[in-house]
């Protein structure tokens, strides 16, 4: 039997070419969900589609409230294949997302979503992020389900491959898909496709989103020394939160993240201040990111947040009324799993089988819709090619011999993985 590349490498490379010519930027994922399910179709999936309810959705810590969210329709579809008994083994989820972040106007020397080749690079919006994936994990299902066919081995359980929308926005896809099953069957464990740079990433790191207020008091900049500008506070606060940064650094820790200098980031992303070049500015909002370590909750970390500003509030230097905070937006929370679960094992094992040599766990400082099946007792490792480095950048790009390398390791997993208990 042929190997991955050999057997379905040209599909799946035309596969991403074509979803990458879809511009599946939040809301806008429907035409391309549709043409994904028709392919998996084609391909002998039984198919699937859900949408994400809203009212599901507000019972979740991370999205209420949910509206804004899953207007527009927004489906995710999955795909199944059964092998040999389906119900006497593991059903294994091999989940991707095919939304993109927008890909602006500016840095991008060719078309975001017209595919080029760099050699053997592809370059597009989503290429790394995470449209070779979704690719790779279709034919990597469909691959071992022919070998399986063609009696080179015997294998019991199922295979879906999962595309979801929303993933940017939180993962509205894969965690309705958690909250309420839409198959009729049970999930044993999944791997999430992200771009790891074919490591086996175990732990994943949550975010706190929170908004900072600071108001001072506005005068015409003619007589400026009426007024109280927001700007010497909010550079207060900005330095206080780069010390709470680095204490973080020093005092959480976790064994999978030792490799990084600053494992919990904190990033100011936005500020506003001010309504007028001739005033005093006397109002301030300033939006922030504050990574959350696996095993740390988001409780823990607003609670820290809130000690930092009131602390700048009480420096002599500051002399508006004291800042608030509150959470906005969607917040990620922390996932880790064992590196003794069978999926991860069973991953490891394919790795080393294809070549591949990092096959230690470890950990990231982003988030992945792994969360999402981890809370919902479902064991999901974050497994793919492509670098992080790579993902929402202007000219995003993914060496395609990594795809392919990937798929072999997949299709092996699968095979490990299912073969490992009959039930």
């Amino acid at each position: 039997m042929e190997d991955f590349a050999a057997a379905y490498g040209d599909r799946a490379r035309a596969f991403t070419e074509r979803l990458v010519r879809f511009e599946t930027t939040a809301g806008d994922e429907a035409p391309a969900q549709e043409w994904v399910r028709d392919r998996l179709a084609d391909l002998g999936f039984e198919t699937y589609t859900w949408t994400a309810d809203a009212d599901t959705l507000a019972d979740h810590p991370s999205f209420a409230p949910a509206d804004d969210l899953v207007s527009g329709g927004r489906p995710s579809v999955a795909g199944v294949l059964e092998l040999g008994d389906p119900d006497a083994g593991r059903t294994l989820v091999l989940n991707g997302h095919v939304d993109v972040v927008p890909a602006g106007e500016s840095g991008w020397t060719v078309d975001p979503f017209e595919p080029r080749w760099d050699g053997a690079r592809l370059v597009g919006r989503g290429a790394v992020d995470m449209k070779s994936q979704l690719a790779t994990c279709v034919f990597a299902a469909r691959h071992l389900a022919d070998r399986v066919e063609a009696g080179e081995f015997d294998l019991d359980g199922r295979v879906v491959v999962e595309s979801v929308a929303g993933e940017e926005d939180g993962g509205i896809g894969a965690a309705t898909a958690a909250l309420s099953n839409p198959y009729p069957f049970e999930r044993d464990a999944a791997i999430v496709a992200e771009p790891t740079d074919m490591r086996v990433v175990t732990a994943t790191e949550g975010c706190l989103m929170g908004r900072i207020r600071i108001e001072g008091t506005p005068a015409h900049a003619a007589r400026r020394w009426e007024g109280e500008s927001v700007l010497p506070a909010f550079e207060s606060v900005r330095q206080a939160f780069a010390d709470l940064e680095a204490e973080r650094a020093e005092t959480v820790t976790h064994p999978l993240y030792d490799r990084f200098e600053t494992p919990w980031p904190i990033v100011i992303g936005r500020v506003e201040a001010g309504t007028w070049a001739s005033n005093v500015p006397g109002t301030l909002t300033a939006e922030l990111r504050v990574g959350v370590a696996p095993g740390e909750s988001l409780d823990r970390v607003e609670a820290a947040c809130r000690k930092t500003l009131d602390e700048a509030a009480t420096e002599e230097s500051w002399s508006v009324d004291p800042p608030t905070f509150e959470r906005f937006g969607v917040q990620f929370a922390s996932a880790e799993i064992g590196a003794d679960e069978p999926v991860v094992t069973a991953l490891q094992g394919a790795m080393a089988a294809t070549g591949l040599s990092a096959t230690d766990p470890t950990g990231e400082t982003y988030g992945s819709d792994a969360r999402h099946y981890v809370e919902a007792g479902i064991p999901a490792v974050v497994f793919g090619p492509g670098r992080i480095e790579e993902a929402h950048f202007p000219d995003e790009s993914i060496r395609w011999p990594d795809v392919l390398t990937a798929g072999e390791a997949l299709v092996g997993t699968a095979r490990r993985y299912l073969a490992d208990e009959r039930r």
